[in-house]
């Protein structure tokens, strides 16, 4: 009323001014339309390249005197190379299950350990690196490497690889670090000149990771000398992901890329859909996984995609409600077809069909889900940040089979026989009440056994 009363008096350029006020304010109204109605939406291009893949083998799981001699490896963030977060069973594990032993503490763990020979290796977020016994969950031996870390090592060859965020106090800046495995003893060190919390990625005699300032590094694994590099648009948060020939990952300026992994070229480079009205890119946090020609990986735009391995094409995204900061999990259940398996902020986690992008199931686990799932078997595991909880459902149906008042991030880890569960600050092993007679008789004899690798 004040503005349209100030124009009395004026004649025929009252009206002038107030049509123009009326048409600037009907187009602004227009341009609001618009932008609301050009949100991007889910998308699904199911011919975009895909290739049927044999299922993963079960490990072979050795019969030896000490049922913690049996070989098995799970050596990086969500198990292997291509970051997919599936170990195949030859028999389900399935519940009830016994906790057998627990490292309690007061520090947060947010990344889960790794397996390599009779051992776990665990980094917990004050930068301190645990060697702990599958068997008993006896501590062997701990080293502080930094004074904040939030990732998972990498282990293997006789060494752990580890990445910090902030090497000291008051220092905005990290380091990448190779220890002893037996004795936790520094190998080498490398200061970087940001932080890091990308879970390294060890292959051969290389291992690669992000930072911060998006740098992407690959490290020669026997003495930390730096191969190549690679400069992203953004800080690269999650861990690489590996299939052939070439490194994935995403960055926070919503690029996800694709280099080469002998020399760290360029081969592709897509972008996420993005937020506020298109305006800016959805950044991606997550680690990506590789499965079937397609790299799978969430962004904190609230879509997960699917993008083509070799060329980046964008095969399919959908839009949950909240920010996908979950790392996918990726398998192929007997009976099921190619699955994606994914949490969300909205408080749900996702089944997707690996393909078309279409839901299999929703299951709501009313608290978010910030960490990524793993499929051991035919179970799907997820934690639940709010109710500091973990859940199994069933990879086809989504239904809960199991559950636990323990957890937070990043579930379990698994050697086929066993779990090893994450809680907020304490790491528990789960198994069945069979299995554990089995170990506990196996174990009787242990003092006569050699000492631990």
């Amino acid at each position: 009323m004040g503005m349209f009363s100030s124009l009395r008096g004026h004649g025929r350029r009252r009206w002038f001014v107030i049509g123009g006020v009326l048409l600037a304010v009907v187009a602004a109204g227009v341009v609001a339309a618009v932008l609301l109605t050009r949100q991007p939406g889910n998308v699904s291009h199911p011919d975009v390249e895909f290739t049927a893949e044999p299922p993963p083998p079960a490990p072979a799981i050795q019969k030896t005197k000490n049922p913690f001699d049996d070989g098995f490896t799970w050596a990086n963030y969500h198990y292997n190379a291509t970051r997919t977060g599936n170990l195949a069973l030859r028999v389900p594990l399935r519940p009830p299950f016994v906790e057998q032993w627990s490292v309690t503490g007061r520090t947060l763990i947010e990344f889960p350990p790794v397996i390599c020979g009779r051992s776990l290796y665990l980094l917990k977020n004050n930068g301190a690196l645990y060697k702990i016994s599958r068997a008993n969950g006896k501590v062997k031996w701990k080293k502080k490497l930094g004074y904040l870390a939030a990732a998972s090592p990498a282990c293997g060859g006789r060494s752990v690889y580890a990445v910090i965020l902030a090497r000291q106090k008051g220092v905005d800046a990290g380091s990448a670090v190779a220890v002893n495995a037996s004795n936790g003893r520094v190998r080498w060190s490398r200061n970087l000149p940001s932080r890091s919390e990308s879970s390294p990625l060890l292959i051969g005699d290389r291992v690669y990771f992000g930072s911060e300032n998006g740098t992407v590094y690959a490290l020669r694994a026997s003495d930390g000398a730096v191969r190549w590099t690679y400069h992203a648009g953004g800080a690269v948060k999650g861990g690489l992901a590996f299939a052939g020939g070439k490194l994935f990952f995403g960055d926070y300026s919503g690029k996800l890329t694709a280099v080469r992994k002998t020399d760290g070229s360029r081969v592709w480079e897509s972008s996420s859909a993005g937020t506020h009205f298109g305006f800016t890119a959805g950044s991606f946090y997550g680690t990506p996984a590789v499965a079937f020609g397609r790299v799978y990986v969430g962004s904190l735009d609230g879509f997960m995609y699917s993008f083509g391995s070799s060329d980046g094409k964008l095969a399919w995204r959908y839009k949950t409600s909240g920010y996908v900061y979950s790392s996918p999990a990726v398998a192929d259940p007997p009976g099921v077809g190619p699955s994606v398996y994914v949490g969300s902020y909205d408080g749900n986690l996702y089944g997707f069909d690996a393909r078309s992008g279409s839901v299999r199931w929703v299951h709501n686990a009313h608290g978010t889900i910030s960490g990524g799932p793993v499929v051991i078997g035919d179970l799907v595991f997820y934690s639940n940040l709010t109710k500091r909880s973990t859940g199994a459902l069933g990879v086809g149906t989504g239904k809960f089979v199991w559950g636990i008042g323990r957890g937070a991030f990043n579930p379990v880890i698994s050697d086929g026989r066993r779990l090893y569960l994450n809680g907020y600050s304490s790491l528990f092993m789960l198994t069945t009440p069979r299995q554990a007679r089995l170990d506990r008789k196996a174990l009787r004899g242990k003092a006569a056994a050699p000492p631990a690798k």
